[in-house]
């Protein structure tokens, strides 16, 4: 599943072609994706202007100058096509614009969606009501953690995916800020330390922004609206390493949680 850094690659790659532009035309080659397209999308989006795009958590948004953002998910296998050669069976949206830009959000296994909500309303939108503070942003702080994990047994590892606690992380990312914070994954997260926690929070910044300056990490389908892979992948610490050296000198190891994979090294996170 395409994650934060390669939502806001997608997000950043759209707007250098998509803000200030003038929707001439939107079409909906089917009734649905995970859930059905919004019965008033083409109306309100043909001839709207594009005025600034912007993502929360795991969705990509796409103001207009109408007082509504199209807001989108990339599900497991959505991506934006840009200038595609011809529409395919999985573009099922297509939006072309007066200067004659064309992009298609193609989505194979159709877990995606795309939503319409007024732009004032943003915030109190339900999937949004509920999630946490941006780990990018200034309201992600060791203290804020702190208190969120305050007498909690279940493992760190599952709290960080909980999008009420911190609002995009995945998996990979997970795995990998925890690695660099030397945080054991099956730590209680009410047994995490302060300081642990203090060395968490720039940790998962950090991993966030080397992945979203590498173009996400490309795994599976995924690629940028440019057609090009991320290639972060090929930095990763610990995900999808299982049994090789860690940089410590310990061996990578893979166990279950959650029914999710964790990749960490037992001899330098504890």
């Amino acid at each position: 599943m395409p994650e934060l850094p390669e939502v806001e690659t997608t997000v950043r790659g759209l707007a250098m072609y998509l803000d200030g532009q003038r929707l001439k035309r939107v079409s909906v080659n089917r009734a649905d994706l995970r859930r059905a397209f919004p019965p008033d999308l083409v109306q309100v989006m043909t001839g709207a202007t594009v005025t600034g795009m912007g993502r929360r958590a795991k969705y990509g948004l796409i103001h207009t100058d109408r007082a509504q953002t199209m807001i989108f998910h990339l599900g497991m296998s959505g991506r934006w096509r840009i200038a595609p050669e011809e529409i395919g069976k999985h573009d099922h949206l297509v939006l072309e614009t007066d200067a004659g830009g064309v992009f298609a959000l193609c989505d194979p296994r159709r877990f995606g969606s795309v939503d319409l909500v007024a732009t004032d309303a943003l915030d109190a939108w339900p999937p949004f009501a509920a999630l946490g503070p941006e780990p990018l942003g200034p309201g992600l702080t060791a203290p804020r953690l702190k208190a969120a994990f305050a007498g909690r047994i279940a493992a760190v590892k599952l709290l960080l995916l909980d999008q009420r606690i911190v609002a995009g992380l995945g998996n990979i990312y997970v795995c990998e800020a925890l690695f660099r914070a030397r945080i054991d994954p099956r730590k209680a997260a009410g047994k995490v330390t302060l300081a642990a926690l203090g060395r968490l929070v720039p940790a998962i910044r950090a991993v966030l922004e080397e992945a979203i300056a590498a173009g996400g990490s490309s795994l599976r389908d995924y690629a940028q609206p440019s057609g090009q892979l991320g290639y972060f992948s090929k930095h990763f610490d610990v995900y999808g390493r299982e049994g090789e050296p860690c940089r410590c000198g310990g061996t990578v190891k893979r166990i279950v949680q959650g029914g999710r994979s964790t990749w960490y090294c037992p001899k330098c996170q504890k």
